[in-house]
């Protein structure tokens, strides 16, 4: 029997399988299974327990509400986690036996993250507090009935995903008691405190703190080690750079944690340090390693996915995600300076958990033709037993296409590395049109992973090619950075040679019925592209960079970004103007469908409007599509309906030109 094509609202039918959570004996674990409920068009989270003896799996959560961060209480008694069933995202306990869940918040901005202490009976959490009150100081509930002013008085005043960023509010350390719901405030001042770690014995925390009144220009985290019966603090690490993430080994005598120490801005490579108490040193752990540490991957699948930065076991070594050569793969370490990864290739490892004595892992893995599902990994054997199934039906009656890995010489002789999809229903010595897709980051990377995108294309009769040019991670810190100060030139030059090295390969591909398309820096080098050559019949444009002079005043980021990426602010507008796509628009002769979010506040939509009203007052080919209601992660986590029009958009475009 032929199997169907993948669809576009086949993300109705795909499960998010996310956050793994090992019990503190090893039997059982925790995880977010994650749907669309296309009637609400919106997406709902929840709380699934697994007998890892029986493999049997029961839902513990209901409702239209999102679950997330789940954790063990360190008895295995209670189970916490994060649920939005009362709008705000508000902390919630139930016993580890099952019953109802109840709140132990009720705060008026939620609460952002949480750990257990060790006696099982208080759980430690940061949460949003106005400036002079306490958490659960509720505003004047009085209705507004006219508009007031917003008075901003710093640069950093507005955020994708958010809006207006709070100015009289600071994110504070506290802690709630199980019983009594009783709630204490640790931290206070107009400063903001990331709670990043309890010990195991309860006696110390990790936090990272900045106290400056202004962080316009600060892009560090110092962190801070605190006693609790003295509110002794002690700097753990305070240098250039951003260090959070942390975690205490089993006896407490360690910390881990990750840290960017900025050498290349947001280009450079994360690494693993760990604290030793004792010596009161710091060492690297992860020197050697020319490569990120954590999950760098973009891909459309995947809602809320979460990992812990690291992961100890009770004889000191460490696991931790690697960004490898279009992998992400846990890797082990030793203190002594051993380090190897422990998991196999052409995969993505998007979650995990390692048991307390090392054996094994639960984690959360998907490949590009298997949407992601939980396996046991026997860590000395290699040996995996799948423990979800919930895409099984979906597997068996869709047709996914499997790409295949590319490698192809990119500018100065570099190799770049990639994938190539064959359309659906290819057939030998017959040509097929190609679309290439552009990722953003430009700092991110394509990967072996899952990507419904991809797969529509590939379904509806095109070839894909999707390839890592120069700035992605996941090969070396040389080449993630040597995008910055050179976008339009090296990494131009890596897309346009693998191009025509895959086209001179491939008979089947007809170089007459050429798309590209891409999103965010995709966006920028889409723009980029058709300016610069006529190669493509097609072009889709998303969420872009057209004119990086106005960027750098409208982004939520752009009076930083625009440095560290072009190398220029507006002291050097020619420069900025220079890497502009706008200033190409006369070139163009590619028809561009240009598509953007409306709450964009990383790439507004000024950029698209500027690009559109130039080329069309040109008289070029070009249309423009507004997506209400959407910010820059329409793609990944937009309003289901809109994502929807989104790839029906792209996808019949390609269809009309090629």
């Amino acid at each position: 029997m032929a199997k169907n094509a993948v669809e576009i609202k086949d993300l109705n039918k795909l499960v998010s399988v996310t956050d793994p959570r090992i019990s503190p004996d090893g039997s059982k674990a925790l995880f977010i299974r994650t749907h669309i409920d296309e009637e609400e068009n919106t997406y709902t989270a929840h709380l699934h327990h697994l007998d890892l003896a029986s493999g049997g799996v029961s839902q513990w959560t209901y409702g239209k509400e999102r679950v997330s961060s789940p954790a063990w209480s360190a008895d295995g008694n209670y189970v916490a986690f994060l649920s939005t069933r009362d709008d705000k995202n508000q902390l919630y306990v139930m016993p580890a036996t099952g019953g109802e869940a109840r709140a132990l918040t009720e705060f008026e901005k939620g609460v952002n993250g949480f750990f257990w202490s060790p006696c099982s009976e208080k759980i430690w959490f940061n949460a949003l507090a106005k400036e002079g009150k306490t958490f659960t100081d509720k505003e004047d509930e009085k209705e507004k009935k006219n508009p007031e002013p917003v008075f901003v008085s710093k640069l950093k005043y507005k955020m994708d995903g958010m809006g207006l960023v709070p100015m009289d509010f600071h994110r504070h350390i506290g802690v709630v008691d199980l019983n009594t719901k009783e709630v204490q405030q640790l931290t206070e001042g107009n400063y903001d405190y990331n709670l990043e770690a309890v010990s195991n014995k309860g006696d110390q925390l990790v936090y990272g703190v900045v106290r400056e009144e202004n962080l316009d220009f600060v892009f560090r985290q110092p962190l801070y080690l605190y006693e609790v019966e003295t509110k002794k603090e002690t700097p753990l690490i305070d240098k250039e750079g951003y260090y959070g993430d942390a975690a205490f080994s089993h006896d407490d005598s360690k910390i881990a944690f990750v840290g960017s120490t900025r050498q290349f801005e947001n280009a450079s490579h994360t690494d693993i340090y760990v604290y030793d108490a004792a010596q009161q040193s710091i060492v690297c752990l992860t020197e050697g390693l020319d490569a990120p540490v954590g999950d760098y991957v973009v891909a459309d699948h995947q809602q809320g996915a979460a990992a812990p930065a690291m992961v100890w076991t009770q004889d000191d070594h460490l696991y931790f995600q690697v960004s490898t050569m279009g992998d992400v793969r846990l890797y082990f370490a030793s203190l002594d300076g051993a380090i190897y990864p422990a998991s196999p290739e052409m995969e993505h490892v998007y979650g995990y958990d390692i048991s307390r004595d090392g054996v094994f892992a639960v984690a959360a893995i998907s490949d590009p033709v298997n949407p992601g599902e939980l396996y046991k990994l026997t860590i000395a054997t290699g040996e995996r037993e799948p423990l979800t199934e919930f895409n099984k039906t979906y597997l068996e009656e869709t047709e996914l296409i499997e790409p295949v890995a590319i490698v192809a010489d990119g500018a100065k002789g570099w190799t770049i590395h990639g994938w190539l999809m064959k359309p659906r229903g290819f057939k030998e010595g017959e040509k097929y049109p190609l679309v290439v897709n552009i990722h953003g980051g430009p700092h991110a990377m394509y990967a072996n992973t899952f990507f419904h995108e991809m797969q529509v294309l590939a379904a509806r009769g095109f070839g894909v090619l999707y390839v890592n040019p120069r700035g992605s991670h996941g090969y070396s810190q040389e080449f993630v950075d040597a995008v910055r100060g050179d976008y339009g030139g090296g990494d131009y030059e890596d897309i346009m040679k693998s191009l025509e090295g895959i086209v001179g390969q491939h008979s089947w591909i007809d170089e007459n019925r050429l798309g590209v398309t891409g999103g965010s820096y995709g966006g920028f080098m889409t723009n980029w592209i058709v300016g610069h050559t006529d190669r493509f019949k097609a072009a889709v444009t998303q969420r872009s960079i057209s004119n990086w002079v106005s960027f750098y005043g409208v982004s939520d980021i752009g009076y930083y970004f625009s440095d560290w990426q072009i190398g220029a602010d507006m002291t050097d507008v020619e420069t900025l103007w220079h890497h502009s796509p706008l200033k190409y628009a006369k070139d163009v002769e590619t028809p561009l469908l240009i598509l953007h979010s409306e709450n964009d506040f990383r790439c507004p939509i000024e950029q698209s409007e500027q690009l559109y009203v130039t080329l069309k007052s040109m008289g070029k080919e070009t249309e423009f599509v507004r997506f209400p209601e959407a910010d820059h992660n329409l793609s990944r986590t937009g309003k289901p309906n809109l994502r929807f029009a989104r790839l029906e958009q792209i996808a019949g475009w390609m269809e009309k030109y090629l």
